[in-house]
C-alpha cells in the first residue's frame, strides 16, 4: 500500500468517525427556575443543578454571591438571592459556572471534580480523559 493510497483511507476514517461532543453527549446545563418574592429572587431548583454539576449547592451559591455583589443563603433546597434577578441573567451565571467549573475543556464532558490547590486556586480534574488544569477560587 502505497503513502497516498493510505493517506486518503485515513481522511475517509477520520471523516466517517466525526462526531461532535453535542452529537456525542446528551449533557443539558439545567436552566434555572426562579421567582420574585418581595426583594429576594428565589431559585426553587437550585438542587438539580447542583446534582447535574455533582457540585455541592452552597459552592453555586457563594459562586453566584461573587457575581451578582449581593448576600446569597441557603433554605431547604432553595437559593435565597438578596435583590431582584432577571430568570435570563441567572440562567447566564449558571452557565458560566458550568463552563469554568464543571466542563473540561479538553473533551467537553462533565464529569469532572475540583481540587484544592491552595492559595485560592482549584485544579479541575476530569475524570473522563485525565486532563488537569488550574482555575480561579470563586
Amino acid at each position: 500500500m502505497g503513502d497516498e493510497e493510505y493517506m486518503k483511507l485515513l481522511d475517509r476514517a477520520f471523516a466517517n468517525a466525526h462526531v461532535t461532543a453535542s452529537e456525542s453527549s446528551d449533557f443539558v446545563i439545567p436552566k434555572v427556575d426562579s421567582m420574585v418574592q418581595g426583594t429576594k429572587t428565589i431559585v426553587r431548583n437550585i438542587g438539580a443543578i447542583a446534582d447535574k454539576a455533582r457540585r455541592d449547592p452552597k459552592e453555586i451559591a457563594r459562586y453566584i454571591s461573587r457575581e451578582l455583589g449581593v448576600p446569597v443563603s441557603m433554605e431547604e433546597q432553595r437559593m435565597m438571592i438578596s435583590g431582584k434577578f432577571q430568570t435570563a441573567d441567572l440562567d447566564k451565571r449558571i452557565h458560566r459556572y458550568f463552563e469554568v467549573y464543571v466542563v473540561c475543556r479538553e473533551c467537553h464532558k462533565p464529569d469532572t471534580k475540583l481540587e484544592s490547590a491552595g492559595r485560592g486556586m482549584f485544579y479541575l480534574v476530569c475524570e473522563a480523559c485525565g486532563s488537569r488544569y488550574g482555575v480561579k477560587n470563586y
